[in-house]
C-alpha cells in the first residue's frame, strides 16, 4: 500500500508491504551534490538523515501509522531492538540513530540510499524518537 504524500512529508515517500514500511528519499536537486543529502544506513544498525530532511521522515512516519498495514504488521512482528537517542554530527549536519533500519547483512558502516525499510513493529519508536529530538530546546 502506497502512501498518500503529503506537503509535510517533503521529499519523502512511503510504502507499506508485507510487515515492513518502505521509506524513499528524493533529493530536491539532480545534482552530484544532492548525494550529499541521501539518508544513509548501517543495516541492521543505524539510520543517518540530514537534520533538514528529518521533518519530513517525521511526517511520513506518522502517516505510515494511519495505514491498517501498519496496524496488521505491528500486531504480527515482535519489535527489533529499541532505537538509540539520536545525535547530531556538526561535521555533516547528519542526525544518526542506532537502530534496526534495513535487514541486518555483512555491510559495516553507514552507505548512502535512496530506500531503506524499518519493519512495522519498529516505527513508532523511532518516531518517538526523532519526536524528542526535534523538540528539545
Amino acid at each position: 500500500m502506497i502512501v498518500t504524500v503529503t506537503p509535510r512529508m517533503g521529499a519523502w515517500t512511503a510504502e507499506v508491504r508485507d510487515h515492513r514500511a518502505i521509506f524513499r528519499f528524493s533529493p530536491p536537486s539532480e545534482n552530484l551534490t544532492a548525494l550529499g543529502e541521501l539518508p544513509r544506513v548501517w543495516p541492521g544498525r543505524g539510520l543517518g538523515v540530514l537534520g533538514t530532511s528529518l521533518p519530513g521522515l517525521r511526517a511520513a512516519l506518522g502517516e505510515v501509522m494511519k495505514t491498517p498495514g501498519y496496524w496488521r504488521g505491528r500486531a504480527a512482528s515482535r519489535p527489533g531492538p529499541a532505537w538509540g537517542t539520536p545525535w547530531r554530527d556538526t561535521e555533516d549536519g547528519f542526525v544518526y540513530l542506532a537502530g534496526p533500519a534495513g535487514r541486518a547483512g555483512p555491510a559495516a558502516g553507514y552507505q548512502a540510499v535512496t530506500c531503506f525499510t524499518v519493519a512495522a513493529a519498529d516505527i513508532r519508536d523511532l518516531r518517538i524518537r526523532v519526536s524528542g529530538y526535534l523538540h528539545r530546546p
